[in-house]
């Protein structure tokens, strides 16, 4: 009953639960649900590691203490009967579903090796087979990783105000109608409306919104926002189960339940390899009846091209992608980028700064640009605002000088007052002055109104204006990555999105949309053609998890990152053009390798099955192919250009 409870309270809310019963949940949901996961996680990582043991001990007996034949071969026996007989029955099983992948050659070339005697050999191929298996495993293991991540971001406890004194109570005991304090700094435990207090929460990375947003009494506040600087009381209209964050939870569950297998290179290569290898060694074995034909044509057959030059490759571009910043969590994302035709980007932090830019000052008759803003920013020096620094930002870029301001006020939603050089400025919202006539009309993004001794001056416009590249980067998609579709996909008013796109040359956008649309809509694009998703906020990563590939823009949050296939450590969007090309590189010189090998063993079989190889022969030609396949993959992490735009 109480390992249910554990699991039930995972899967319905995922932070109702102290940090302990977390990581217990998790482990118990896993094995309940996925027996058969875990096993085969397991069983890859003790084979893995019987199989390095037992290669390591029969090359010092061997080499070292030039121990007798039939004890150095002791750790081998060993590797082949607790390794390689669970792989060739596992092999045995595809085989019966008529699944072909360069693994099932691999397991005829264990059985080959053990009737040859090339026991070394054989237990080689099971450390190949093994490893791969586990890291794949591994791998899968994100989804979970993700819901965890998702669970530490809340807090475990909330602050519950009842009769004038504040208790701490399990977040499970939250109820609707219960008045909970925020302290600075903390996220909120649920939704509702804020009852006292004022001040500024961050929502973007829920809601895709840039800018920090003003509460007050009357404001509605979700879980999950950081809080500022000033404590707040709200009224919970909502059970901490039923909020925005928890949704998110949900709705990331069923994603990565739902998210396709990619089928790696390998596997596509090998689908056709292995049986033309079987059956042309069958077909040497029957018209010659020697059997020694049979494995000369599997011995050179042996897929090392496939097995060892590919993940040389992804290695080497796994290891040239950090060099640029860039981390690779899904290797199998190399493979698959460079063929991505539809591209989909979350607005705020990635294609734009993430913080709010002055883009125009409409000055009323009388006032000048320089002159407001001048006046503006040397008030603006003593606020915490945060359009305090967008204002300043632009001063400094003009050039222009402050000069010192008196009797600075700044009450929450009143504004800003003081005193330049006699001259009394305010810096206020419209809400307070929508009674003052002649203001103009309401435009997109943030506005800022300004009065210069009680006369109105300006409206300053804030925009959360793109990054530099970003108008080049989506301009050369089309052409030179050949996107057929690019969307703009976001949380944040239609305004403000279509501002945005305008900037940056997007044509189709959707808006206001919440993390399960968001999902809904990189799922149904998906399945026409394969989708990369960029985005950098906790709302985006259900999205990630259905794209094709999903790009985590920056280290704001670690749910993101856990939940993307790669992540971009610098505020760069051209990164997302390198790691294209580093894919587009590395599938190139992966084919190279495995084709060009394989082009080569093809011959070499050919030549064993007339008889022309023998199978010791074959043993030398195979390492001679491999050794040229894996220098050539080793190109792979060497530097080159990795930008066209």
């Amino acid at each position: 009953m109480m390992t249910m409870k554990y699991v039930g309270a995972l899967s319905g809310t995922g932070y109702a639960l102290n940090q302990q019963r977390v990581r217990d949940g998790g482990r118990l949901r896993e094995v309940l649900e996925n027996p058969s996961g875990v096993y085969r996680r397991l069983a890859a990582v003790s084979i893995t590691t019987v199989a390095c043991g037992g290669i390591a001990l029969h090359l010092l007996f061997r080499y070292v203490f030039h121990t007798r034949a039939l004890i150095s071969l002791v750790p081998l026996y060993a590797v082949l009967l607790l390794g390689g007989v669970p792989l060739i029955a596992e092999l045995t099983r595809k085989l019966a579903k008529l699944e072909f992948g360069s693994d099932l050659l691999a397991g005829i070339s264990i059985v080959t090796s053990v009737i040859e005697g090339e026991y070394l050999v054989g237990s080689i191929v099971v450390l190949m087979l093994s490893s791969g298996t586990a890291l794949e495993a591994y791998a899968s293991r994100r989804a979970s990783a993700v819901l965890k991540a998702l669970a530490r971001r809340m807090p475990q406890i909330a602050h519950r105000s009842l009769s004038g004194r504040v208790e701490d109570i399990a977040i499970d005991e939250v109820a609707v109608g219960d008045s909970l304090i925020i302290y600075p700094h903390e996220a909120c435990p649920a939704d509702g409306t804020v009852i006292e207090g004022q001040g500024r929460m961050n929502e973007s990375f829920l809601t895709g919104e840039p800018f920090e947003i003003s509460k007050a009494p009357g404001s509605s506040v979700i879980s999950g926002a950081l809080n500022g600087e000033t404590a707040l009381t709200i009224r919970t209209q909502k059970l901490p189960s039923d909020s925005r964050h928890a949704r998110i939870m949900r709705v990331m569950e069923e994603t990565q339940q739902r998210r396709p297998r990619l089928r790696r290179l390998g596997d596509q290569l090998g689908a056709w390899y292995t049986p033309v290898a079987v059956g042309l060694a069958i077909s040497a074995w029957a018209l010659s009846g020697e059997s020694q034909r049979f494995l000369a044509v599997l011995v050179m057959a042996t897929p090392c091209p496939l097995l060892i030059a590919i993940p040389v490759a992804i290695i080497g571009a796994i290891s040239l992608s950090a060099r640029s910043a860039i981390i690779i969590k899904n290797p199998a994302v190399l493979e698959q980028v460079d063929s991505c035709r539809t591209f989909i980007f979350d607005k705020t932090g990635t294609l734009t700064y993430g913080r709010p830019l002055l883009t125009e000052i409409e000055c009323a008759a009388g006032f000048t640009s320089s002159e407001v803003l001048r006046l503006a920013a040397s008030v603006e020096r003593y606020s915490k605002h945060p359009l305090a620094r967008a204002i300043l930002d632009a001063a400094e870029k003009e050039g222009l000088s402050f000069e010192p301001a008196s009797e600075i006020r700044e009450s929450p939603g009143e504004g800003l007052l003081g005193t330049v050089g006699g001259r009394e400025v305010l810096l206020t919202g419209r809400k307070r002055l929508a009674h003052v006539p002649s203001l103009p009309a309401i435009r997109s993004g943030l506005e800022c109104l300004v009065f210069i001794d009680g006369t109105f001056a300006a409206a300053c416009h804030f925009h959360d204006a793109p990054r530099q590249e970003s108008g080049p980067f989506v301009k050369h998609l089309m052409p030179r990555h050949h996107a057929s579709r690019i969307l703009l996909v976001s949380g944040d008013r239609e305004s403000e999105v279509r501002f945005l796109a305008g900037q940056v040359g997007i044509t189709e956008i959707r808006s206001g949309v919440a993390p399960e649309q968001k999902v809904s809509i990189v799922r149904d694009e998906a399945q026409r053609h394969k989708t990369l998703f960029v985005g950098d906020g906790i709302n985006d990563a259900p999205a990630m998890q259905a794209a094709t590939v999903g790009v985590a823009f920056g280290v704001n949050s670690d749910i993101t990152a856990e939940a993307a296939d790669a992540v971009i450590l610098e505020s760069s969007i051209s990164k997302i053009d390198e790691l294209i090309h580093i894919g587009r590189r590395m599938r190139s010189i992966a084919l190279q390798s495995a084709v060009g090998g394989m082009i080569l063993s093809i011959a070499g079989m050919i030549a064993a099955a007339f008889g022309y190889l023998p199978a010791i022969g074959g043993a030398i030609a195979q390492e001679a192919i491999d050794l040229v396949a894996v220098l050539n993959a080793v190109r792979a992490a060497t530097p080159a250009k990795l930008k066209d735009f």
